[in-house]
């Protein structure tokens, strides 16, 4: 196929010298119409771009779910977008170059979770580029959003809120599942008021359970403190676990989880990511509901809307899982009427 501007040139070539009737005249601006179209439509077209900024170490299950929440909304990777991810493993610094970089590389939409942190860190660097939140804890309160209803700035999204129901109701399953408890453990972090209030419900419920509670607290986010507050739990002869929602938890759930299995632990989390890797049961909401959400987000601020103009939305659907695997491995045997109530059971 020759190039348009070869024809252009041949016709120009055919005009030199010639009269220009209105024929040519109209003959030449037709070709020029046509070649420029032609051209236009082989610029190859501007991928839309999503960075995704993860608090976690490595790809989830929920990813996933944000993947296939885009690709049902017309959006798939590699055609009308595509994706970035940055994984911080935890790592502050980390989470700051990523966002950094997302507005560098001028980023349509950033994509931040779980956690505040990863929000805090793309908000720090950008006041203009349409940020969507997925599975922060009390996102006014911390600043991340004037309000539910009318977030203002440039962040929406969905909340995690581990509300006080899910506490109380967490240590109600953690009983009924082993009922010979009596002295469960707190995992916290004392210096997050979400967990502060969390594990005041839980003690409330635990009274009326007549269970006993103890604290196994770390101060800061490291390895340190965690496998100090993980030795009080030892020392204190806790019989059963309750980890309160800490996306550090997440990150170093391997090791609690191994924790657990070593001292025969009975534990409940916050999150269905524990149990699908080894931990006993969760109760919490559905972090693929959630991601699989936020796609719906990314495509209204995609067409056009304003994050200021998306209400913030709380989970609507909670999940109760179950590993039998891991209760056989620390020898229970966990009631019928619990697993008739899971929503999954990991045999």
């Amino acid at each position: 196929m020759r190039k348009n501007s070869e024809i252009i040139a041949q016709h120009s070539a055919l005009l030199q010298g010639r009269a220009m009737t209105p024929i040519l005249y109209l003959s030449l601006t037709i070709v020029m119409v046509i070649a420029g179209a032609t051209a236009q439509a082989q610029q190859p077209k501007k991928m839309t771009r999503i960075g995704v900024l993860s608090w976690l170490s490595r790809p989830s299950p929920t990813v996933l779910a944000f993947r296939e929440g885009l690709r049902e909304l017309g959006w798939v990777e590699g055609k009308q977008i595509e994706c970035e991810y940055r994984y911080a493993g935890g790592d502050l610094k980390k989470l700051s170059e990523f966002a950094t970089e997302f507005v560098r590389l001028k980023t349509d939409v950033i994509v931040a979770g779980p956690d505040n942190a990863p929000t805090h860190a793309a908000k720090r660097v950008s006041t203009t580029t349409p940020i969507v939140m997925v599975g922060v804890v009390e996102p006014i309160n911390d600043g991340l959003v004037a309000s539910l209803a009318r977030p203002g700035g440039n962040v929406t999204g969905l909340t995690w809120e581990a509300t006080r129901e899910q506490a109380g109701k967490n240590l109600e399953l953690l009983k009924e599942a082993v009922p010979n408890i009596s002295r469960v453990a707190i995992l916290r972090n004392p210096n997050v008021s979400s967990q502060i209030r969390y594990s005041s419900e839980a003690e409330r419920v635990a009274k009326m359970l007549g269970v006993t509670i103890q604290f196994a607290e770390m101060q800061a986010r490291d390895d340190k403190d965690l496998k100090k507050a993980l030795a009080g739990i030892v020392a204190q002869r806790a019989n059963a676990l309750l980890v309160t929602p800490y996306t550090f938890f997440v990150v170093r759930r391997e090791q609690i989880i191994d924790f657990s299995a070593r001292h025969k632990l009975p534990a409940i989390y916050f999150a269905n990511v524990f149990p699908n890797d080894g931990g006993l049961m969760s109760y919490a909401p559905s972090g693929q509901d959630i991601w699989r959400r936020a796609a719906w987000y990314v495509d209204k601020v995609l067409k056009g809307t304003k994050p200021a103009d998306l209400p913030v939305e709380q989970p609507k659907k909670f999940e109760l899982i179950v590993n039998l695997k891991t209760a056989k491995q620390i020898g229970l045997i966990i009631p019928a009427n619990v697993l008739a109530r899971a929503d999954k059971v990991i045999r």
